[in-house]
């Protein structure tokens, strides 16, 4: 498997060589959809926002784009009813990331998996249920630990369909305006999952709580380690195709600000420092969802502070008030993402998400932006509502 996937890197990269070399257009615009061929000497338009240019016009993607809203992903669950068939199956996770941009023509196109995929390749196993229950054997011991340290992490074995998937996809988004997105979670947030065996929400993270009050060292340890790993597969998404990652923290929103200074922006900058040192042309955006401590941009400058090209904003703090802590702090180097309320994406009228849209590309003039919501879409999102954000942005892009 190992060479055969050797193999198929060279050729990935040598056809993507020559399709640069000769500006060849190697996928058709989606039908229905709005979408530019890159020209020979630009880079795709989102790739060149979240490195740092404010470009011509502004790209779009939603997060969670890939999934329940959509109706051709929901007749797919039929054949492939588990989340873990359809985001480990190559051929199945492929189909699933293109969706948004065959329905949408969106500038991102994120690849289909889960902050938890690579786990099972560092020695923990994970189920998670239809309705989004996750399930893992907790890790709060030294004994119980010795499951993770004893296990080498190879990405580009345990993880070789992600691989074969971000491939596949930048083979066939060559040629176009489009940019491939990688993500991966952060240390504080996969070690809740650790440590509490499930989702945290319901508890208030007590388990996570406990240990970092019984065993401070043991949980540091952890999230060491995992800051290293989750590094390693951020590099191996951006050799297998990622042009943009992206790191999400969802669940350090709950900390105060001395706990997110001690347990979440540490490791924070580990994952971004180790994946800037090996690959430096590679613009990374931070994520963390709002929550009791993060609401209304409370942390924004600890995110920008990790040494991302940007960061992603949430929709409990406008667009204006975001760029105005972020230049008090320092950061006007420091791009954004976002914001759009899901709930107004979800139930507004057409003439609500059309208008909250324009806000929000009004805002951001003259920064760096990527446009996109403010937490992913709602699974009950009406497909014409995501089609018209996106269009809404296109035709902002062309006044």
């Amino acid at each position: 498997v190992t060479a055969d996937l050797s193999m198929k890197s060279v050729l990935f990269l040598g056809t993507l060589a020559l399709g640069d070399a000769l500006n060849i257009q190697m996928s058709a615009a989606p039908a229905g959809a709005t979408a530019t061929v890159a020209s020979k000497t630009r880079e795709p338009l989102l790739l060149r926002a979240a490195r740092g240019e404010v470009t011509e016009t502004t790209p779009v993607w939603m997060m969670r784009q890939a999934g329940r809203h959509m109706k051709c992903y929901r007749d797919l669950v039929k054949d492939y009813p588990t989340f873990r068939e359809r985001s480990e199956i190559p051929d199945v996770s492929f189909e699933i990331s293109m969706q948004p941009r065959d329905a949408y023509g969106t500038d991102g196109v994120i690849l289909f998996s889960d902050i938890l995929t690579p786990l099972p390749a560092m020695g923990v196993d994970f189920s998670i249920s239809e309705g989004g229950a996750i399930s893992i054997d907790p890790i709060r011991t030294r004994d119980a630990f010795t499951k993770m340290t004893a296990m080498p992490f190879e990405p580009e074995k345990g993880c070789h369909f992600v691989g074969e998937v971000l491939s596949r996809l930048r083979l066939q988004l060559a040629g176009t305006d489009a940019t491939v997105l990688g993500f991966v979670g952060l240390p504080f947030t996969l070690g809740t999952y650790l440590i509490e065996g499930a989702t945290g929400t319901k508890t208030g993270f007590a388990a996570m709580r406990g240990l970092r009050e019984s065993d401070p060292q043991l949980t540091k340890d952890m999230l060491s380690l995992v800051a290293d790993r989750i590094a390693q597969y951020a590099i191996y998404q951006i050799d297998s195709g990622a042009q943009v990652i992206q790191v999400f923290d969802s669940w350090a929103g709950h900390l105060t600000s001395d706990e997110f200074d001690e347990w979440a922006a540490p490791y924070q900058r580990q994952v971004v420092r180790a994946i800037k040192k090996a690959r430096p042309d590679t613009p990374v955006i931070i994520y963390m969802a709002p929550d009791t401590h993060s609401k209304g941009g409370a942390l924004l400058e600890r995110l920008a502070s990790s040494g991302v090209n940007m960061v992603s904003i949430d929709h409990t703090i406008s667009l204006a008030q975001a760029r105005q802590q972020l230049d008090a702090a320092g950061y006007e180097h420091v791009g954004i993402q976002g914001n759009l309320d899901p709930a107004i994406l979800c139930e507004g009228t057409p003439e609500e998400i059309v208008a909250a849209t324009e806000a929000i590309l009004e805002q951001a003039a003259g920064r760096p932006h990527i446009m996109n919501l403010g937490h992913g879409i709602e699974a009950t999102t009406p497909e014409p509502n995501a089609d018209l954000f996106v269009s809404t942005v296109h035709r902002y892009r062309s006044k």
